[in-house]
């Protein structure tokens, strides 16, 4: 079952886009903001000065800060499971998740 669809405008290097999404429209505008500002200061470096170059180089330090937020993530995810099992023996058995005889 999917949720309500927004649509939504949003201004990436003052260009206009209607963005169709199930996101609540501030998510929505927040990305848009989020890129058109990732943009801005690759094309503010000096390095690049076409747009489409510029977006291209965001979206890839975007995509960096993505696997970088997926790693972080793994290993916060392996250490709760690592402090996890530390903690269960000593919880008393009721509590342990373990079905009680």
């Amino acid at each position: 079952m999917t949720g309500k669809r927004h649509s939504v405008r949003v201004t990436i290097l003052n260009e206009d886009y209607t963005l169709r999404s199930e996101t609540p429209p501030e998510h929505a505008r927040a990305v848009a903001h989020y890129l058109d500002q990732a943009i801005r200061e690759v094309m503010n470096s000096g390095a690049v000065v076409e747009s489409n170059r510029a977006a291209i180089l965001a979206a890839l330090r975007i995509t960096a800060e993505l696997f970088e937020a997926r790693e972080t993530n793994q290993q916060l995810s392996a250490a709760m499971r690592s402090l996890s099992a530390e903690l269960k023996p000593l919880l008393p058995p009721g509590k342990r998740g373990e079905p009680v005889a």
